[in-house]
């Protein structure tokens, strides 16, 4: 099994990765991992750390093929292997590919996964690890240049390889996930669907969410997007505005960072726009969708737009639709009338999917 890992800078994907392969040799399984850019310093020990794009092209890219050579060669003879690269790189010589499509179809990978993050937690990376000029405008460009970019390899080498986008994940890696799409491809796979925005300060609603992100992360393959946590910050720009603030207090690694106001408002219309269509995307890249509709404090359903917006879309896909209604109000007609199934509680809908057979074997 060869899979090809991409993602910008400021990921820390190598520790991300490394963790997969602990996981993964925990389940018996024997990975090699080849961090691309490591191989390239290894290779050129004249180049000091940090600064090997600022070499020629030319040197560039012979380096990157001598390296990539090598992990072909290698592939060969080993059962499992990740590739960590990038896609793309922007840097002085401008936007730029960071593979050769020759030596991809010689690699013959049987699966693309481009790893993204939030833009707090990039921005403080590239802060801590990286002297790497850039705006909050920067990183959400580069993220989406290196989603498509990505997609774009996977599909030029080979159509029928899978792509997926995974979240690094926002409190909690998503190594396991990780491992479920590389190795447990027979797991069912689920976009989990819920209001987000809206009840963000409801505690109880809160902690029901919770439960039920990670009962059903115990029985299928999840996409999460609670796993990518930025989608709060144009309403706290909103917020910080209104009391003449020109800094917003965000969160992310365990640490509080002050962004500047005027540079979340210039990213609000992209983090909404690219919220709108990752989410599409993860369902997608998904069997199903399974949505959980929570209680308010009144007794009324807890459904947002965004919600409804994602059943339809997955209805439209031909996903299996699953919807859990907890409230005691009747759902309405577009719910009933696109869902598979509806129930009242997540015991129900943990029942039925372990009738069908949906739910995977709990690894020792």
């Amino acid at each position: 099994m060869i899979v090809v890992v991409t993602g910008m800078v400021g990921l820390d994907k190598k520790s991300y990765l490394e963790n997969v392969c602990q996981l993964a040799a925990e389940g018996g399984k024997d990975v090699l991992l080849c961090n691309v850019g490591d191989q390239m310093y290894a290779e050129a020990p004249d180049i000091p750390p940090g600064k090997i794009l600022d070499i020629p092209m030319k040197r560039l890219s012979s380096l990157r093929r001598s390296v990539f050579k090598d992990i072909i060669a290698k592939a060969q003879k080993r059962p499992n292997m990740i590739v960590n690269t990038h896609a793309t790189f922007r840097w002085r010589h401008g936007l730029f590919p960071a593979v050769d499509f020759d030596q991809m179809r010689q690699l013959k990978a049987d699966m693309y996964l481009c790893i993204i993050d939030g833009i707090v937690p990039l921005h403080l990376r590239l802060v801590d690890e990286h002297a790497v000029e850039h705006s909050l405008k920067d990183l959400i460009v580069w993220r989406e240049e290196e989603i498509i970019g990505t997609e774009m390899l996977c599909k030029g080498v080979d159509e029928a390889v899978p792509f997926y986008c995974l979240a690094r994940g926002a409190k909690v890696q998503t190594t396991e996930t990780f491992y479920g799409l590389v190795f447990e491809r027979q797991v069912k796979r689920a976009y989990l669907s819920f209001p987000m925005t809206a009840v963000g300060d409801m505690e109880d609603v809160q902690r029901n969410i919770l439960e039920f992100r990670q009962l059903m992360k115990q029985s299928f393959i999840c996409f999460d997007p609670g796993d990518l946590e930025e989608a709060y910050l144009p309403e706290k720009a909103r917020r910080a505005g209104e009391k003449g603030l020109d800094y917003v207090e965000a969160a992310a690694l365990g640490r509080k960072v002050r962004l500047d106001l005027n540079e979340v408002k210039q990213v609000e219309r992209d983090i909404n726009s690219q919220t709108y269509a990752r989410d599409f995307m993860l369902i997608d890249q998904a069997d199903m969708i399974i949505s959980f509709i929570p209680t308010l404090d009144d007794g009324r359903a807890a459904i947002s737009s965004g919600v409804e917006r994602e059943l339809q879309h997955a209805h439209e896909a031909a996903k299996e639709v699953y919807v859990i209604w907890t409230a005691s109000q009747s759902p309405s007609v577009f719910i009933t009338q696109t869902a598979t199934e509806v129930f009242d509680n997540t015991a129900g809908a943990a029942e039925f999917f372990e009738k069908r057979g949906y739910v995977r074997e709990i690894k020792c």
